[in-house]
């Protein structure tokens, strides 16, 4: 009896591992599948998988409705209180069922960490983002253990936004660095194969110091989350100078990009802006092969894609539906 009991279990790892994506690697700057084909990815931000299950909508039809719009990617924001309400098993769960969902979509996912604040300090933007470094390790240990070896699951984005500015707190990137390092040490000892991303300072924005001096870990990525009001116009050159240096010697993923007219709902600092911003941040993207995922899949977190449950395309949404099907 407990041969056939390990049998069965051995047949189901074997369809679950048969049913994931090609496994994503890093080589150079680039994102590559096996034979070494590049892949730029183009996806969506959802909001909280807790929150969606809250409202009814973690389902394969939101999921449906990503890929819809083209995508080939989706990113998962775990928020750090939500994380503790659910317990770790019972949120494992909600991601079990949407890396599922993905996985039949043909849909890469990031898991990411979403804190906003100084993890060194503990100074934190809201409630929902307080967190420590042994519940940030421990949440990336929790990870690897779970889906390190779920080639649909490409990217751990280590840390959403990092900030040391006055409010927060000092911290230097040598400091910083030093609490990245640790978080991949603590995922490859798992036998992990995703591959982290690593953020910058000043909201996830910039990657000057990330340049000067990288992380020391190989086959990793950097991400930016270039908002329209981080820069002024024109921002191309500032966009380079700040972090599209960077894609010349590592893959570079914007995990979160997007606009939001000042007269909309949610329009806050630093997202307001028109489809200019759209124009110029998707072509920068074409030129250097920089990746990008959108916020956000929800009408409740701005900017906002969708306006309602129907799907109905804001502002922003509308142009990047366009765009995503091109």
């Amino acid at each position: 009896m407990k041969n056939f009991f390990f049998l069965v279990w051995m047949m189901v790892c074997c369809i679950s591992y048969a049913q994931q994506l090609p496994e994503i690697k890093v080589k150079g700057n680039r994102f590559v599948k096996a034979g070494n084909e590049t892949v730029v990815f183009r996806g969506l931000d959802t909001s909280d998988p807790y929150k969606l299950r809250n409202d009814g909508h973690w389902n394969k039809r939101y999921f449906q409705e990503m890929k819809s719009w083209g995508a080939n990617i989706v990113r998962f924001p775990v928020h750090p209180a939500n994380w503790r309400t659910m317990g770790s098993e019972a949120y494992m769960q909600l991601l079990d069922e949407g890396i599922r969902w993905a996985t039949e979509l043909q849909l890469y996912v990031i898991i990411d960490w979403h804190s906003i604040g100084n993890l060194k300090t503990g100074k934190f933007f809201r409630p929902s983002y307080e967190t420590t470094i042994t519940e940030t390790n421990g949440f990336w240990r929790a990870m690897a253990v779970r889906y390190g070896r779920n080639t649909t699951v490409a990217f751990f984005e280590l840390f959403n936004e990092p900030v040391n500015n006055n409010e927060f707190g000092a911290c230097s990137w040598a400091e910083w660095k030093a609490l990245q390092e640790d978080m991949i040490t603590i995922i490859r000892a798992e036998g992990a194969t995703n591959i982290p991303l690593v953020a910058g300072f000043n909201w996830g924005y910039d990657l000057i110091e990330a340049g000067a001096d990288p992380v020391a870990a190989e086959g990793i990525g950097y991400v930016s989350h270039p908002y329209p009001m981080k820069r002024e116009k024109p921002w191309e050159d500032k966009w380079t100078k700040d972090w599209g240096f960077m894609a010349e010697k590592y893959p570079l993923i914007l995990t979160e990009i997007g606009f939001s007219g000042k007269e909309e709902k949610g329009a806050h600092v630093p997202v307001i802006s028109d489809e200019s911003y759209g124009d110029a941040i998707t072509a920068y993207c074409k030129e250097k092969g920089i990746s990008y995922t959108v916020w956000c899949f929800d009408p409740h977190w701005g900017p906002m894609l969708i306006s309602d449950w129907n799907f109905n395309t804001t502002r922003q949404g509308k142009y990047f539906k366009k765009a995503l099907a091109e």
